[in-house]
């Protein structure tokens, strides 16, 4: 793009949104960013804010409003605002796996459909989702938020075969882990068994010395700004583990992949 990109980020307040935020200011783009409530939100320099839900379709049809009364138009939406959830399968109530959905799911579906029409006018637009390398790897206790990014992928991917021919794309963008508050901030099922107390604690444990060692947001936030700016590829795995997850995922039988994981979980 050889004009100043308007970028649109959901999620801005923390984390990887905030990473990326930051990023596409420094590679001199006009950035707009989400929160949930601007009274409480903290200035980010050069990032124009503004409110959003996106599980709320007023709040996304007032928002990106806002952003193209503002700018004129939008020539990257990256989708970053989600949740994650912790607890077996068996322990998650369907209100609770709808929740975090309406969320990780419908949220991306809201904004995409609330931003294309002004895409589609401009011939041209980049459509950027973060999803996770829980999108194509099972993640034992984590089944819904795992579910949602699965969901996410298989979205994008139908998608981006409907509106290229308006000049758009849709990238996948896969992180590992990262050194974020979603995981720490993660609620539990509302209802736990005690059938799954000892494994689901090893889990979480597990992941979080994982993501205590995980990549930096400015990484993630780097693979997000090349798929914007950048040349057209459906998925791009941040570089390192979820770079590796990737390849042996497409390339190794399910069977040692499958051990791999349970051994890395503690799950024997």
């Amino acid at each position: 793009m050889t004009k100043q990109a308007v970028v649109l980020i959901t999620g801005v307040s923390s984390g990887i949104g905030l990473a990326a935020a930051k990023t596409f200011v420094a590679r001199g783009s006009r950035v707009f960013g989400t929160v949930r409530n601007l009274a409480d939100a903290a200035a980010i320099a050069g990032v124009e804010l503004v409110e959003m839900d996106v599980r709320s379709d007023a709040s996304v049809a007032a928002g990106v409003r806002a952003v193209v009364n503002r700018a004129g138009h939008v020539d990257v939406l990256v989708n970053n605002a989600g949740v994650n959830m912790v607890g077996a399968v068996e322990e998650t109530q369907p209100a609770e796996a709808a929740a975090l959905f309406d969320t990780n799911v419908l949220g991306v579906l809201r904004v995409s459909q609330a931003v294309l029409p002004h895409m589609r006018a401009q011939r041209q637009g980049r459509i950027i989702n973060v999803s996770s390398v829980l999108g194509f790897l099972p993640a034992p206790y984590m089944g819904v938020y795992a579910a949602s990014k699965h969901a996410v992928e298989g979205l994008s991917e139908s998608l981006d075969h409907e509106v290229r021919q308006f000049g758009i794309r849709v990238t996948l963008v896969q992180p590992s882990y990262t050194k974020t508050r979603l995981d720490a901030n993660s609620p539990q099922a509302a209802t736990l068994l005690k059938a799954y107390d000892e494994e689901r604690q090893r889990v979480s444990r597990s992941f979080a010395a994982h993501v205590d060692g995980g990549d930096d947001p400015a990484t993630v936030a780097n693979t997000i700004v090349d798929a914007a700016l950048g040349t057209w590829r459906m998925r791009r795995p941040s570089p390192g583990q979820a770079s590796l997850l990737s390849k042996l995922r497409r390339f190794m039988p399910a069977g040692p992949v499958d051990k791999s994981l349970r051994k890395q979980l503690g799950l024997g």
